[in-house]
């Protein structure tokens, strides 16, 4: 019997009354079982997951009408585990078929266009799996938090993310966004850890405590941006990071579930099979 699912990992889904204060980051929602039987959970599907994405890739090269992409957007406090995330559940899959973006601040040229000009220029390629660390929504979450944007303009913003969003999915990119929901207590574990270890001083910028003064405010601004665009065809999953071998698993899922629902099968060939082994028996 299996301890966890697609539709286990979809429960997590941000739906109407959503409360951000309602989900305890230590919790694992919906997994029946311990730690072992969380590593073969998160090994289990590899192989369908792996075919999947050949068969995605596949489709693109042989130009098989209505070919999609997926994105997955990895949204999170400073050390909620996006480049771990990255590293065991995208590394998983074969490189040439994913694209991948990370967004820092923005650069003066992108400053120079709206905040959604620089994401269009970093979707997934047709036949790829996109992932972003981090993503426009940096935009209506530290600019709430900071007021480095009028708040009017902020509020814009969601209604405009949604239809952008709505755009892409329109388009034949399945969305998945996902919120790694941790507590301050976890955060601080992992920020003394980057001052205990000298392979690890790269990852630390001293403003990540600085910006723990804020943890309430940075709630509050993801609990806005959940609820106002959490759509049926661009879902917001948030996922309790601080077991992180259970919020890999579940992302993993969710993938799986994505790319099962793009119903493709292998291209088929384009020349005559029996002609080709002629062909080849004769060489």
């Amino acid at each position: 019997m299996a301890n966890f699912s697609t539709g286990d990992a979809k429960k997590l889904f941000v739906g109407p009354g959503f409360s951000l204060a309602d989900i305890s980051p230590q919790s694992t929602p919906h997994f029946k079982g311990d730690k072992d039987k969380l590593e073969h959970e998160f090994e289990e599907i590899d192989k369908e997951l792996s075919e999947l994405q050949e068969m995605l890739y596949a489709n693109w090269r042989a130009k098989v009408p209505g070919t999609g992409s997926v994105l997955i957007v990895l949204q999170g406090m400073d050390t909620s585990g996006k480049g771990g995330m990255i590293r065991h559940v995208i590394g998983t899959l074969d490189p040439q078929g994913v694209d991948l973006a990370a967004f820092g601040p923005p650069t003066e040229e992108e400053k120079a266009h709206d905040f959604l000009w620089r994401i269009r220029n970093k979707l997934p390629r047709i036949g790829h799996i996109g992932v972003f660390d981090r993503s426009h929504y940096e935009d209506v979450l530290i600019h709430r938090v900071h007021e480095l944007t009028p708040l009017e303009e902020v509020e814009k913003r969601y209604g405009m993310i949604r239809d952008f969003e709505h755009e892409l999915a329109k388009n034949g990119t399945r969305i998945i966004k996902v919120m790694l929901h941790i507590s301050p207590e976890f955060q601080r574990e992992n920020l003394l850890k980057r001052l205990d270890r000298e392979d690890k001083y790269w990852k630390f910028n001293p403003g990540d405590i600085d910006e723990r003064a804020f943890w309430d405010d940075y709630q509050q601004a993801y609990e806005i941006a959940l609820r106002r665009t959490s759509t049926p065809d661009a879902p917001w999953y948030c996922v309790p990071s601080d077991n992180k071998p259970y919020a890999r698993m579940v992302v993993k899922y969710l993938l799986l579930d994505a790319l099962r629902s793009m119903d493709m099968s292998w291209p088929p060939a384009d020349f005559d099979i029996e002609t080709q082994r002629r062909r080849l028996a004769a060489t």
